[in-house]
């Protein structure tokens, strides 16, 4: 008769069934069910063939009675913690468990049983099958998820060190406390010594005991994040310092169970603040003295001395901007990599958690929350002005008459944009989409000037500038100017307002880095941003902009490309990927490797020139520019006199190479995402076709 096939049936049985027909009708129904079979003949046979993999067994109760199970047993004992392999058991009539002991022990020792009394009814085999089958697969499930876990673990211990954090967890009804390798390390221990909470707090500064018990309680009873900094003593007598962060759990009926966080040693941040602030204040030393040595001449030469002073005060605070922009410089740099580790990783990720609608949901978080990561840098970046900028031609009235729907959405009903502009300006040279940025800033910071509503003019103008002035050289400027209504800023104010962090808005309503990063754009493009304000009588902001020597503006857009050079321009290259951080690397290779690439990675100029110098072919070089050794403008120029066509893309968060790097070579901004790097791709090889 014909029967029911079981669905999703795309693993194998193995049946066991040495004397008679049994073993061919149970392999034959279970073929007609669509169910792939295998049937052995002796017990060395079965247990050679199983597996994980396999789906159920089918064996005879006789089959077993005189066979050495020694073997079977260890398999059975041996299965991964996610394994129970069901076995479908065929017994004779009357020969059930409940009336036949050596059945019964079966159970005993296969442990996932099912009896099927013969002869039987196929519909009955098939139903018992499937039965089997079904929780096989529940198994398999469970299997994918401890794989997946195991994967994030992986994942997650990679991250923890390559920040150098060390995990911990305290249970807070035992006190055991469970600490990962690196954090011992921050306490002065190496993994093999036993570490316990009290030996924690036996490392601790006496001074700073009470404090951090206190915080740890606090943390308890309010379920607030544990945050806290102290000094710990190692077995040498050492001082450190240690940051310690960690959040509270609780059950589900909300009592507090443990205290799970990370670790991070900061003596080597802390001693450089300090050298920092001592050397701060050997330079403001010099600052008082030379200010003594002004005022005292200021009684003989009252008149050059005001200007000295002013001039003075000026360079103070150019090299104290300067001085700050090359740490966030520097540390947004550093962040951008690390950004490009994570973003590439959850991109990636993100394809291949399927219909999983829980981690499709902690992925776009982690992205999302990434992300602004990245737009944190780059406006630190711009700050530095070390921000990737693409300069082109812009028409500045195209560009404010395209943005009057956004800006007019962005201040709301209760404030009135009114926009001044000529009807012909000169092209200004500048990147479009960071002017658009910048002025949309402008206009939110005006907004919030005026919590009752009221006017921001929006204007612009052409302007010569006969000598130089500041950062301005002599030459034609157009000037944006934001002009608001609003509660404006005392001098003081006034003279920190483009400093970086600083803001006059409540904590979570602003950042400080929004006139910071206009001033590093302007100072970019080689203009200037310039601020007057009183209190109660409003803010004008003026961002100078130099007047463009090149042609017509550029349009933005797309470019497509012909049907047959981007048909020859797709297709797996072989690439050359080079990055001395091996966090990065890898997950630019992933993202190559997953667009279909070949993938070589080097961690080194030398490495790279190495693989190139063996004979090995690439159809492109990827190289990050900042590299010890051999930088990437470096590599490029040595590749050069080794292979003179093959193209080459340098990755670098900053905006800019030193001088005297000038190369003819692609350039491609971090973080990028696989789509951004797909897109680069595709427009070098289609140039070289």
């Amino acid at each position: 008769m014909r029967v029911a096939t079981i669905p999703n049936s795309d693993t194998s049985a193995l049946v066991y069934a040495p004397i008679g027909r049994d073993a061919e009708i149970a392999v034959s129904l279970l073929k007609e069910a669509g169910v792939a079979a295998t049937a052995v003949s002796d017990i060395a046979s079965f247990v050679a063939k199983l597996s994980d993999d396999i789906a159920f067994a089918v064996v005879t109760e006789e089959a077993f009675r005189s066979a050495d199970l020694r073997g079977f047993s260890a398999w059975i004992e041996a299965q991964p913690s996610w394994s129970d392999l069901p076995f479908v058991i065929l017994t004779n009539r009357g020969g059930g468990p409940e009336r036949n002991p050596a059945a019964a022990r079966l159970s005993e020792v296969l442990g996932n049983v099912s009896f099927i009394e013969r002869p039987f009814h196929p519909t009955t085999f098939i139903s018992v099958a499937r039965s089997a089958m079904r929780g096989r697969r529940r198994q398999f499930d469970a299997r994918a998820r401890i794989e997946a876990l195991d994967e994030g673990e992986r994942r997650l211990q990679t991250a923890l060190s390559a920040g150098r954090l060390g995990a911990w967890e305290f249970d807070l009804a035992t006190g055991e406390l469970i600490t990962s390798t690196t954090f011992r390390s921050i306490f002065g221990r190496n993994a093999t010594e036993e570490f316990s909470y009290t030996d924690l707090l036996a490392t601790i500064h006496p001074e700073d005991v009470d404090r951090m018990q206190l915080a740890v309680r606090t943390t308890i009873e309010t379920g607030a994040d544990y945050a806290i900094e102290y000094r710990t003593i190692w077995s040498d007598g050492s001082v450190h310092w240690a940051e310690i962060r960690a959040q509270l759990y609780r059950d589900r009926e909300g009592k507090a169970i443990k205290l799970v966080g990370v670790s991070a040693d900061i003596t080597a941040r802390l001693k450089a603040e300090e050298h920092q602030r001592q050397l701060n204040e050997v330079l403001e030393e010099r600052v008082a003295e030379r200010t003594r040595k002004l005022e005292e001449t200021h009684a003989r030469m009252m008149a050059e001395v005001n200007q000295r002073e002013s001039a003075e005060q000026q360079l103070r605070q150019a090299q104290k901007m300067e001085a700050i922009g090359q740490l966030t410089g520097g540390v947004a740099h550093d962040f951008n990599n690390l950004l490009m580790a994570v973003l590439g990783n959850l991109e990636l990720l993100r394809k291949h958690v399927g219909e999983d609608n829980k981690a499709v949901r902690l992925i776009d978080g982690a992205q999302q929350g990434a992300k602004r990561g990245a737009s944190l840098t780059q406006r630190l970046l711009a700050f530095s002005r070390k921000q990737d900028l693409r300069i082109d031609p812009v028409d500045m009235r195209a560009l404010i008459m395209g943005m009057e729907d956004l800006l007019k959405r962005s201040v709301g009903a209760n404030v009135v944009i009114e926009t001044h502009v000529p009807p012909h300006l000169p092209l200004v040279s500048a990147d479009a989409n960071q002017i658009e940025l910048a002025l949309l800033n402008l206009v939110v910071n005006a907004r919030d000037a005026m919590p009752d509503g009221g006017e921001i003019r929006i204007g612009l103008d052409e302007v010569h500038q006969s000598r130089p002035e500041g950062e301005l050289a002599a030459g034609h400027y157009v000037v944006l100017s934001v002009v608001d209504q609003g509660q404006g800023m005392d001098s003081e104010t006034l003279r920190k307002a483009v400093e970086p962090f600083f803001s006059t808005k409540e904590l979570g309503k602003g950042t400080g880095l929004g006139l910071s990063m206009i001033h590093g754009l302007a100072s970019q493009l080689k203009g200037d941003l310039k601020l007057t304000s009183e209190l109660q009588r409003g803010t004008k902001a003026e961002l100078w902009i130099p007047v463009s020597t090149s042609g017509a503006a550029t349009e933005t857009g797309v470019i497509d490309m012909p049907i047959e050079i981007a048909q020859k321009a797709k297709g797996p290259k072989r690439i050359l990927l080079v990055d001395d951080d091996a966090l990065i690397a890898m997950s630019s290779a992933d993202m190559l490797t997953d667009l279909g690439h070949d993938v070589v990675e080097a961690y080194s100029g030398n490495e790279a020139l190495q693989r190139l110098g063996d004979g090995s072919e690439f159809d492109l070089l990827i190289t990050d520019y900042s590299m010890p050794g051999m930088t990437g403008g470096e590599l490029a120029i040595a590749v050069r006199d080794i292979v003179p066509d093959l193209p080459i893309l340098i990755a670098s968060g900053y905006a800019e190479l030193p001088p005297g790097v000038n190369l003819d070579v692609a350039r491609l901004g971090k973080p990028y995402t696989q789509d951004q790097l797909a897109r680069e791709l595709d427009r070098l090889f289609a140039d070289r076709i």
